[in-house]
């Protein structure tokens, strides 16, 4: 018997190192070829550096043609499922890289005024690259002529409309770019050519020294649309619905801004429906603001809330592991730890941020007795319970960890949607599952998903230029129920904060898709629970329509458009 039982396990043991063997197989049928176009990218971009320029808009754009051109000679047909979807993963990465770049085009086009006089220099900076032997005669007769073209080019801006804020920043970002590059090339050829250096010292001090008053020129040169000026302090960039469209097409969500509002609002009115009952439950009748203060005050004291973390963060991990829900590898349970968010921080991410290393927020002895108070409120146990394995197991220190490891070639197509749509994913099957222990922590819960429908909302609104960021903030406060400054913060973060649009959406989108899949899947009987999420986890991150296609092993075309209609 022991000789059987050790056979029965060696054969386990070959099944599943074979499996193992064909996913890694199958893995690298592509990542030969999405490793190669990621150097290229790393390579032109340095040898490309100045990205407001004719030169790297023209070069790069020639490189995705070619890219494109490239992917069609690849055999598809032949390529495993693994293979198909990162195939359909790196040419939707490569079309939006060119829409994002002739969007960038259109941007240099609207600053380029504050630019003519940059023509001479380029020839400086591509014939350093090669170390060519410059004329230094002729290159301080340039520096000089560019020195007095920046005080023209000035007067000539003078007389034309200011630059919006977005302009105004984009115009500096290009000219700082020029002189880094300009200043380099000075030193390359400084000392190393004594003609060089006898000609060139004193004009490149000279030029140095007018690329910083244009600079200062160029910070203020700008002014603010009254429209958007609304007193909030926030002035972001609204992309519009055409934009918004593209953006969705491209994460493969085939839904329009106004249909997304509209699922937002429906999950926003389920939410209510269930702060109700708990509201009830905690004997405050229908007044779930009154149990949502209520829950807010009931925060730790100020130097305990890292012990709560780790209470909370153990609490998460023993839970999905006796149920069997997903496998926790010991050296993720090990290996995140914690830090504490400064002042300034908070302004930004008034809660919780993570991965590996998770970022607490929660008051300083410097912050003035109302911002400690709306951290603390805002930090409280109940919303902490909710956030804690949201921000690391099972989810983004847990994601994070099996990216490393796993179809590492994806990194390239990290998206929101995965990524944020994951960890929110969570929060709604311990939801499901009564991981909630009482009316208190399932207000926390809710307020967190009442707060990822009000950022699709608000969100989608702002982008297609029917919101102001204040009508942003009071939206969080009046529906959402959050203290203002976090509201703010919360706001600030998501227009200035480098996200993009449709990051905010992508929580509950994400998390959608996830659900639906799990129901197409887990609740059919077809993939068991743990499994579902096993295989989640080792295909990495890419946009959910494509974990769906990987698991289904849906039928895929050379030329995929998005179809999914998850939401039903």
């Amino acid at each position: 018997m022991r000789k059987i039982g050790l056979y029965v396990s060696v054969i386990l043991l070959f099944f599943v190192s074979s499996v193992y063997a064909q996913e890694q197989s199958n893995s690298g049928e592509m990542r030969d070829v999405i490793a190669q176009y990621q150097a290229d990218v790393s390579t032109l971009s340095r040898k490309y550096p100045i990205k407001e320029s004719e030169e790297y808009l023209n070069r790069f754009s020639q490189f995705h043609g070619d890219w494109l051109k490239k992917l069609k000679t690849l055999p598809f047909e032949t390529l495993s499922q693994s293979g198909k979807v990162d195939y359909i993963l790196l040419r939707t990465t490569i079309e939006e890289e060119e829409s994002g770049l002739q969007h960038d085009r259109k941007n240099y086009q609207e600053i380029s005024a504050a630019l003519k006089f940059t023509t001479p220099l380029l020839p400086i900076i591509q014939e350093r690259r090669r170390g060519k032997l410059l004329n230094p005669e002729q290159t301080a007769a340039t520096f000089a002529a560019v020195k007095t073209q920046i005080k023209a080019n000035q007067t000539e801006l003078e007389k034309l409309p200011k630059y919006s804020e977005r302009q105004a920043v984009r115009a500096v970002e290009a000219v700082q770019s020029y002189r880094k590059s300009i200043n380099e090339a000075f030193k390359f050829y400084n000392e190393y050519d004594p003609q060089f250096s006898w000609w060139v010292a004193a004009p490149q001090v000279e030029l140095d020294s007018a690329f910083s008053k244009y600079i200062r020129f160029l910070k203020g040169w700008k002014t603010v649309d009254p429209a958007r000026n609304d007193g909030s302090g926030i002035i972001g960039n609204p992309i519009g619905r055409d934009e918004l469209i593209k953006s969705l097409a491209f994460e493969m969500i085939p839904y329009t801004p106004e249909e997304l509002i509209e699922i937002g609002n429906k999950e926003f009115a389920w939410c209510e429906k269930e702060m109700l009952k708990a509201s009830n439950e905690m004997g405050l009748g229908n007044d779930w603001k009154a149990a949502l203060e209520k829950v807010k005050n009931d925060h730790v004291e100020p130097g305990k809330q890292p012990q709560l973390v780790e209470f909370l963060a153990e609490e998460a991990i023993a839970y999905v592991e006796k149920n069997n829900l997903i496998t926790v590898p010991d050296l993720a349970k090990e290996s995140w730890r914690m830090t504490m968010m400064t002042p300034e921080g908070q302004r930004f991410a008034p809660f919780f941020l993570g991965g590996e290393v998770v970022q607490i927020a929660y008051p300083t002895s410097t912050m003035q007795h109302d911002e400690k108070m709306m951290s603390m409120r805002g930090n409280n146990k109940h919303f902490s319970r909710a956030t804690v394995f949201h921000e690391l197991i099972p989810g983004h220190h847990l994601q994070q960890f099996m990216m490393q490891r796993y179809q590492t070639q994806r990194q390239l197509f990290r998206t929101p949607f995965w990524m944020e749509g994951w960890a929110l994913y969570w929060e709604m099957i311990l939801w499901d599952k009564n991981f909630q222990q009482s009316p208190e922590n399932r207000v926390g819960m809710l307020f967190w998903r009442m707060h990822r429908c009000a950022r699709i909302i608000f969100s989608l609104n702002y982008h297609l230029g029917k919101w102001t960021p204040q009508q942003c903030i009071d939206l969080l406060v009046d529906k959402v129920g959050h203290e203002r400054a976090n509201a703010a913060a919360e706001v600030r973060r998501s227009f200035t904060g480098g996200y993009p649009p449709l990051y905010q959406l992508a929580y509950m989108m994400g998390a959608k898709q996830f659900y639906a899949l799990r129901d197409e899947l887990v609740n059919t009987g077809k993939m068991k629970e743990k499994d579902f999420h096993d295989t989640i986890m080792r295909n990495s991150s890419m946009p959910v329509e494509m974990v769906r296609a990987q698991l289904t092993n849906q039928p895929l075309t050379r030329d995929f458009k998005t179809i999914w209609r998850f939401n039903y």
